[in-house]
């Protein structure tokens, strides 16, 4: 499905700014993994492990939280898994927001991080191993580069940092990536966080956005409004007969 959008980038490999919502959400990230990473050389361990999401303590002890919170964790033994977060956060979300506006663009960012989190709990108490901890904000960020694939299906980016691809192409790799790593339990990279952060950013493009778009077209009808309309037109008929009548010209 092809969106049309307010955002067109220069060239090929424009930069995005930096919008409101992208800025908030990017410090944040590192504010809080900066704090987490001083406490945690001073205590010898991570601060904020509540925080993390526990697949176990969601279902037995409803710490539903952790769907939202584990999102601003991130690794303090690998500082390229924040780093490449929030270098994808910036890319893919600065266009996304300027195309729907910050209220939306969180919205969005907060429901596919929360939905990535919803598909690991649920498939590691199944199928998995419900102790295992999930941290970082891959499953929001996977979510923000289907919506950018959505919107500007043709849009060159760099993969890798190096290969020009349209981004409709990169998002199908990295979805069939995180599809066939969701196989390997075993994994550090919580794959099925990002296949469900992926999954909720559709189901919430094609239902709740594409809802608003049908209302917007075709507004409920109102008595009152036709009516109105109507004595409207009828008024104006009436006046255009009356100027002919006079000999003026037609009416501005």
């Amino acid at each position: 499905m092809r969106y049309d959008t307010r955002y067109q980038s220069r060239s090929s490999f424009g930069l995005p700014g930096f919008p409101t919502g992208v800025k908030f959400l990017i410090i944040a990230n590192v504010a809080i993994y900066l704090l987490d990473f001083f406490l945690s050389l001073i205590v010898k361990e991570p601060v904020f492990q509540f925080l993390y999401l526990h697949p176990r303590e969601v279902v037995t002890h409803f710490a539903v939280w952790q769907l939202v919170t584990y999102m601003f964790l991130h690794s303090l033994g690998s500082p390229m898994h924040i780093v490449f977060n929030m270098l994808a956060l910036w890319m893919f979300g600065a266009p996304v927001e300027q195309t729907w506006g910050s209220a939306r663009f969180i919205r969005f960012y907060l429901i596919c991080g929360a939905g990535g989190g919803i598909t690991q709990v649920v498939a590691n108490m199944l199928f998995g191993n419900p102790g295992q901890l999930v941290l970082g904000a891959s499953g929001a960020v996977y979510g923000l580069l289907l919506a950018f694939g959505m919107l500007f299906p043709n849009q060159e980016v760099l993969f890798s940092m190096i290969f020009p691809i349209k981004a409709k192409y990169l998002v199908l790799i990295f979805g069939a990536i995180a599809f066939l790593g969701s196989f390997q339990g075993d994994s550090a990279i919580s794959n099925l966080a990002h296949l469900g952060g992926m999954i909720f950013g559709f189901l919430y493009i094609r239902t709740v956005f594409a809802a608003r778009r049908s209302r917007s077209a075709s507004a409920p009808f109102q008595l009152s409004a036709w009516w109105r309309n109507y004595k409207l037109q009828r008024n104006r008929k009436k006046f255009e007969v009356y100027m002919r009548k006079r000999g003026s010209g037609p009416p501005n």
